[in-house]
């Protein structure tokens, strides 16, 4: 009978490490990503939320205790995941800059200075991006 009442405390334990989760990434995002619902998920069957909390750890710390602050970090992540191409990445963290805060004129910004760092494609995409934001609102 212990048995059962361990696992039963693991489980809830294990659900409260989850939401505690998905709630950083509401923080960040307004939402909890696709893709990282599934990682969460995939995660929490293996016994592997660890590496998940010190993941999201380690972007709080990055994103959102910067000395930058938590607009300009995440507009300058956004610059980064345009000058390598990365458009799924660079859309939800362009949401992610708004939900901080940012104004759509500062990814066109964003998606301007990406034109000089790396070139046309970055450029596009960005300007792709606020375009679609743009649609959305």
């Amino acid at each position: 009978m212990g048995g059962e009442a361990d696992e039963a405390d693991e489980a809830d334990e294990a659900d409260e490490a989850m939401e505690a989760l998905r709630s950083r990434f509401r923080v960040t995002f307004g939402t909890v990503p696709r893709g990282a619902e599934e990682r969460l998920r995939v995660a929490g069957a293996f016994g592997r939320l660890g590496t998940e909390q010190a993941l999201l750890a380690l972007r709080h710390i990055v994103l959102h205790d910067s000395p930058l602050g938590d607009r300009v970090q995440r507009l300058v992540h956004v610059g980064q995941l345009l000058a390598l191409g990365r458009g799924d990445a660079a859309r939800l963290h362009a949401r992610g800059a708004l939900h901080a805060g940012a104004t759509l004129a500062e990814l066109v910004g964003v998606a301007e200075t990406a034109l000089i760092t790396s070139g046309a494609p970055g450029y596009a995409l960005g300007m792709e991006i606020v375009a679609e934001l743009c649609e959305d609102r």
